[in-house]
């Protein structure tokens, strides 16, 4: 036991960096330790089709210092911070997800040279390696080294401090979002040219970027066949939503990088809550069930998929004559995509089965035609929202595009969609009858458009309510 009046560390805790200044300690803690060979766990192909990006934006911004930035992760709290997650635009440049990281392709005659910026990580002798619990190797463990990482994505890797020597080439750069910190500090300037550029190159995917939506698609697919087994284990153990919701990010985390946005899962009268992100409710028996879910790939492209199940095995004659307006939705959505139909004509299509079918239960108090009118639109009281939106490295890809290059576009192959249309009975809408009330129904399915039409990417999970009664009743037969 430690006397009363002896002298004590400057600090019990090891991140402290006065720690730093104990000779003892940091003579003691920077030897002997062996070398680990670490290089980073990269995707096949991604080198290949980040340098081909690259190329790609070269020839939309010639002549233009560009400068892109993989970001921070936000503090969580206190001294916590969030699990890191790199910038979509950046990881599409260079397949890196290093926090702290910056990217500038400098103009060149023939185009621009590539140059990823690293903060090298803090091996044995560096004050990081024992202070920096974010990014120190003796609290993250080891990590790949610049020269590995050159190697791994075949391009010019330098350590972060040698941009601070190159300042000066940066003033009036185009500067992304993601790197609107640094156009500050050097004059440059956070370029809309170089976002919608960004955003118009991403639309349309190459093969490797739809090889990558396919095994995020799979493997979400496969999710929800664990998710619709625990139902009635949620149910009888009064797990609830919550445990769906673990079930499903658990999947996600072991098959790929993790949810590629935040899991719901509405049962009953959260069903129509269209973001019920907080899934802290009960799975009632006899309501519809409705899971909002996707995987993100470990190359961070992700799915994005919605299926309303009965918790019970079968639809109530209310529940299921929702879910087939849904569907009729859902299948006139669907058949508006291929190639030259302008990108809002899905939308549009699943609209006018929407508010055919609001009016034949008369819950529209103007004509059809009034309601999908521009003036009108009394029918998304219960769609507020649309009814799809670009999918790859976001869930809500290219969000960041102008009006003409996204909704006033023409579908080309290559592009990857959403078609998701829902109704959202709210259990306090009094407009509503009883009967209809804390229903809430959604499908969403990933489309890619081919040169001959489309490809439903999440085929594999049924869409109409017989399936859909079937399959979950299957997934419980497989569990037994």
């Amino acid at each position: 036991m430690t006397a009363p009046d002896t002298p004590r560390p400057p600090y019990a805790g090891t991140r402290y960096p006065r720690l730093a200044q104990v000779p003892a300690f940091t003579e003691f803690v920077s030897r002997d330790w062996a070398d680990v060979p670490t290089r980073p766990q990269l995707p096949a192909g991604a080198p290949a089709a980040a340098s081909d990006h690259r190329d790609r934006l070269s020839a939309a911004l010639p002549g233009r210092v560009i400068v892109a930035a993989a970001g921070h992760a936000p503090v969580r709290n206190d001294d916590a911070h969030y699990g890191f997650r790199a910038d979509s635009g950046f990881v599409w440049l260079t397949a890196c997800q290093v926090e702290g990281a910056v990217v500038v392709l400098w103009p060149t005659a023939g185009g621009h040279d590539a140059v990823l910026y690293l903060p090298p990580p803090f091996r044995p002798g560096d004050a990081g390696f024992f202070s920096d619990a974010n990014h120190g190797e003796l609290w993250v463990g080891p990590s790949a080294g610049l020269p590995e990482w050159s190697d791994a994505l075949d391009m010019t890797v330098e350590p972060l401090a040698a941009l601070d020597r190159r300042h000066g080439e940066l003033r009036g750069a185009a500067a992304a979002r993601s790197a609107a910190a640094l156009a500050a500090e050097v004059g440059a300037e956070v370029s809309v040219e170089l976002e919608r550029a960004l955003a118009r190159l991403r639309m349309v995917k190459d093969a490797w970027e739809i090889g990558q939506l396919r095994e995020a698609v799979d493997a979400t697919v496969a999710g929800f066949g664990a998710v619709v087994a625990e139902v009635p284990r949620a149910i009888a153990d009064g797990l609830g939503e919550r445990w769906l919701q673990g079930t499903f990010d658990r999947h996600a985390r072991t098959f790929g990088n993790g949810p590629g946005y935040s899991t719901i899962v509405g049962s009953g009268a959260h069903a129509p809550i269209l973001h019920w992100v907080r899934c802290d409710g009960e799975v009632v028996p006899d309501a519809a069930l409705l899971l909002d879910m996707g995987v993100e790939a470990r190359s961070l492209y992700t799915a994005d998929v919605t299926r309303t199940v009965p918790a019970s095995g079968t639809f109530s004659q209310t529940q299921r004559a929702v879910h087939d307006l849904v569907e009729k939705a859902h299948r006139a959505g669907l058949d508006r995509i291929r190639p030259g139909v302008a990108y809002l004509d899905f939308h549009f299509a699943a609209m006018e089965v929407v508010a055919q079918g609001l009016h034949d239960w008369g819950l529209l108090p103007v004509s059809v035609d009034e309601a999908l009118s521009p003036e009108g639109q009394q029918h998304r009281r219960y769609l507020a929202c649309g009814i799809g939106h670009h999918l790859g490295l976001d869930v809500h890809d290219c969000s960041q595009a102008h009006y003409e290059d996204y909704m006033g576009a023409a579908l080309e192959p290559g592009v990857v969609m959403t078609v998701e249309p829902g109704l959202y009975f709210h259990a306090h809408d009094l407009t509503l009858p009883p009967e209809l009330r804390g229903i809430g129904v959604r499908l969403e399915d990933d489309v890619l458009v081919t040169d001959a039409g489309s490809e439903v990417l999440s085929a594999a999970l049924p869409i109409s309510a017989a399936e859909v009664e079937a399959w979950t009743r299957a997934q419980w037969a497989d569990e037994r």
